[in-house]
């Protein structure tokens, strides 16, 4: 690690510690040159693969719109549309994925909006599964109500 004072090479750490449930490492650093003390901070990234092959830095952010509007027009809180955010974005952490297809996430999204809402869940697959046609719609439409209808069932 480079001094941003004196930027020598020659620095020590003298204190490490994890912070936010251990996805960052603050650590104190001196430098050995000009003994002056910084900190630095080492995060945990996870990069997005998109579909044309980019790739982009993960952003909760992304989440959250594509949960408002699913949840449009709804009394759903804005504070569990974060808390799901949260979720998906502790699972992928948790799994140690460092890289991520934006269909995983999407899938991932599907499966909370299953489980919550079925009018969030079909606007958000609308949007997910880019549905060329209407006939496209109604396949994931039905396989939809069939998996809820068998759920209902057991219950």
């Amino acid at each position: 690690m480079r001094c941003p004072f004196c930027g020598s090479d020659n620095t020590s750490v003298i204190d490490s510690r994890e912070i936010e449930n251990g996805y960052v490492i603050r650590r104190r650093r001196i430098c050995e040159q000009c003994k002056r003390r910084f900190t630095t901070y080492e995060k945990f990234e996870i990069f997005v693969i998109k579909r044309d092959g980019r790739e982009e830095l993960f952003d909760k952010r992304k989440i959250i719109i594509g949960l408002k509007n699913a949840f449009k027009k709804s009394t759903f809180p804005s504070d569990k549309i974060n808390q799901i955010a949260d979720r998906i974005e502790n699972d992928l952490k948790t799994e140690g994925l460092t890289r991520v297809s934006s269909s995983e996430i999407g899938k991932r999204i599907l499966n909370y909006l299953k489980e919550i809402d079925e009018v969030a869940y079909v606007r958000f697959a609308s949007v997910y599964f880019d549905f060329r046609n209407i006939e496209e719609f109604k396949k994931v439409f039905h396989e939809f109500t069939k998996k809820t209808r068998k759920k209902e069932k057991k219950v």
